[in-house]
């Protein structure tokens, strides 16, 4: 696995050799992209997936270890604490919608959690933002403390 830029670490799984051109995406997709595509994504304990956004929708499928907080931050400052896991009322699987603002770490009691993440249109780097907190902060104020620990 190699470390994912946002924290964590990650190995694509699938890459759909599908080509969509940009003329049928979004304007914040930057080119043409892959239909889909697939990866394993794992955090441990003490370690935060920081908030960051995509231009397309992603979906979360926990196949080991613990339950996993994932945040989302949608365009209109609704913020959502999905659980991502198998016990205490956690889902098996989360989607985040394109556009969106999110960030994971493993829950209070956890070690790890392996899960894997499905991105239609497919991923890449070019559509991938980072939060600048203060930035974030500002235009969500009410999120201001959760948004401080998560960039």
């Amino acid at each position: 696995m190699l470390s994912h830029p946002e924290g964590g670490c990650y190995k694509e799984i699938y890459r759909s050799p599908m080509l969509l051109p940009q003329r049928v995406l979004t304007p914040e997709h930057n080119g043409d992209r892959n239909a889909m595509t697939s990866i394993y994504f794992m955090l441990e304990q003490g370690e935060k997936s920081a908030l960051h956004r995509i231009a397309s929708d992603e979906l979360w499928h926990h196949y080991d270890g613990d339950t996993l907080e994932v945040y989302e931050i949608t365009a209109r400052g609704v913020l959502t604490t999905h659980l991502l896991g198998k016990d205490n009322g956690a889902a098996p699987f989360v989607l985040i919608q394109a556009g969106s603002w999110f960030g994971s770490r493993v829950a209070a009691g956890g070690t790890y959690t392996l899960c894997g993440c499905t991105v239609a249109p497919g991923f890449d780097f070019a559509d991938f933002e980072m939060a600048d907190a203060a930035t974030l902060a500002g235009m969500y104020p009410q999120h201001e403390a959760l948004i401080s620990e998560m960039c």
